[in-house]
Formats: C-alpha cells, sequence, structure tokens
C-alpha cells in the first residue's frame, strides 16, 4: 500500500433501527454522534435502514407483494379481456 493515500479505518458502531440491532466493526465512515459500546468505551454510531438482521433475504421473512393487483393494472392498460383469456 502507498502510504498516505487511504483513508483512515476505525472503529464505528452500527445501527439497524428497524431490527433494534448494533454491531462493532471496522469503516471509513465517520459521524459526529456517538455512543457508548459494551465495552464502556464511546464510538461514532452510523443508524442504517437496513442490515442483515432485518433484511428479508437473510432473515428468510420475504414481503407479500400484490401480484393479483399487478396482473390486473397490467391487463388494464394493455387491454388484455375475459374472451382473450379463454
Amino acid at each position: 500500500m502507498k502510504p498516505r493515500i487511504h483513508p483512515d479505518s476505525r472503529l464505528v458502531v452500527f445501527r439497524d433501527r428497524a431490527a433494534d440491532v448494533a454491531f462493532l466493526t471496522r469503516s471509513t465512515a465517520d459521524s459526529s454522534r456517538t455512543v457508548e459500546w459494551e465495552d464502556g468505551t464511546t464510538y461514532p454510531v452510523i443508524d442504517v435502514e437496513v442490515s442483515s438482521a432485518s433484511h428479508p433475504f437473510y432473515t428468510g421473512r420475504s414481503r407479500v407483494l400484490d401480484s393479483a393487483g399487478r396482473v390486473e393494472r397490467f391487463e388494464r392498460r394493455y387491454g388484455r379481456t375475459a374472451a382473450a383469456r379463454g
């Protein structure tokens, strides 16, 4: 690695508000807000909307999509009628 061209890496807490989970990791991201971690040390905290703790792919909880409504909207838009359905 070339010296003085890479950003500084530091310990940062990422907090997932949806799942009420926080984890400590190294990152180049910085924040002016801080939080006291379990070890008693204060770290910068970054709030995220989705992490592996709340994402449906990782949790196995999929969201229910209104596929029937989408099909009806498609048929209305492109003119498919009941007679054409067969």
